[in-house]
């Protein structure tokens, strides 16, 4: 089976296409996933200038759209190339480009299409009936958590016959190493050595972490919470948090931004990742620790519910609970998980071949289901 994944947000312009996926390393994890599975996987990616090259056995289509300000013009440009390739079935990156793919729908009506949510809200009432049509253009679609296809099945958007797939993001290339190699080489230290990767925004609710981690460290007092952070609209409320509780005094390092390389020695040499997150479409930082043998304590939400196996691997606590974060610190502490364990799980449902054998489960059941409409 030849599957072609398209990446309907066009690439930074002025980046060569090896730059592209350095940049968005999730495009060529998601195609690597899938092709691991013993899939053919071509990758169509919009873009300012026409290319193609070939890594890891996959080839990589830059697709100029420039100029082609509408969904029916560039449908016909991307339905042109996927004919010229004789794809099996289309994996269209975002629900957030319905348009787009239902108007490669029109040209080539048999090619069965899977969308795959990236942190995708369903569109808002008054725009519901387009996106309904758009929508039903594709057989399936794939979701982290089946829970998150909610919203969009309250709005009507999915009729009775759409597959819904649970399926995980992407997976991640990181691993376990030497832990006390890690700390010798990151200075990370702590009992727990507790780690945080995120931005300091609303949605990933540093402030309440903070409150959690001040009130677990009363009896954990040897907690040390290290932060990895880009965007940081919240950061000095988190300094200032951090300076007017004596908790938290000497005990939390906000190590800002830090290169890709460097997050997977930091989780090399943490105990603990921790999350406050309100919601996500799955939680990349979480598959990263989770590679690396790091014991999770995150919020009880549907994309995390998933990758941790409803809680099994590590600790849910409430959103927005101080409360329950500690008390899962706590818990933690008395019955630390071994890393080995963690990355077990990982190695079962979330790495590249198990991802990769979900999505070939999936590509085939669209596939069939689009013949037996035909029929």
């Amino acid at each position: 089976m030849h599957v072609a994944q398209l990446n309907f947000l066009p690439a930074p312009a002025g980046l060569a296409p090896a730059e592209v996926l350095e940049r968005w390393h999730s495009l060529a994890d998601i195609a690597e996933a899938a092709a691991s599975a013993g899939t053919r996987v071509s990758v169509i990616q919009a873009a300012a200038r026409e290319e193609r090259i070939t890594r890891g056995g996959i080839d990589y289509h830059f697709v100029d759209i420039r100029g082609l300000e509408t969904a029916t013009n560039r449908g016909r440009r991307f339905a042109s190339l996927l004919g010229d390739i004789r794809a099996d079935v289309l994996h269209g990156h975002s629900l957030g480009f319905a348009e787009d793919a239902f108007a490669i729908a029109q040209c080539l009506p048999q090619l069965p299409i899977i969308l795959q949510d990236h942190a995708d809200r369903a569109p808002r009432w008054w725009r519901r009936r387009r996106w309904r049509r758009w929508y039903a253009a594709a057989t399936g679609v794939a979701f982290t958590a089946r829970e998150q296809a909610q919203a969009f099945a309250v709005a009507g958007m999915f009729g009775p016959r759409m597959r819904v797939f649970a399926i995980p993001e992407s997976s991640s290339r990181f691993t376990p190493g030497d832990r006390a190699a890690a700390r010798a080489e990151t200075g990370l230290h702590g009992g727990p050595c507790v780690l945080w990767v995120g931005h300091l925004n609303r949605n990933k609710d540093p402030l309440t972490v903070l409150e959690g981690v001040a009130r677990a460290a009363t009896r954990l007092p040897g907690l040390q919470l290290w932060c990895v952070f880009g965007h940081a609209p919240l950061l000095e409320d988190v300094r200032q948090r951090i300076v007017g509780d004596p908790r938290l005094a000497g005990r939390v390092h906000l190590l800002g931004k830090v290169t890709h390389a460097q997050v997977e020695q930091l989780m090399q040499a943490a105990d603990v990742f921790v999350s406050g997150s309100h919601a996500e479409g799955s939680g990349y930082a979480l598959l990263e620790a989770l590679a690396c043998g790091v014991v999770p304590v995150v919020t009880d939400i549907p994309s995390f519910r998933a990758l941790t196996d409803g809680g099994r691997i590590g600790k849910l606590w409430p959103c927005g609970d101080a409360g329950g974060l500690a008390a899962a610190l706590l818990d933690l502490g008395s019955s630390r998980m071994p890393p080995a364990r963690v990355r077990a799980h990982f190695d079962a449902a979330l790495s590249f071949a198990a991802v990769g054998r979900q999505w070939a489960e999936a590509y085939a059941q669209v596939r069939e289901d689009r013949r037996r409409g035909a029929s």
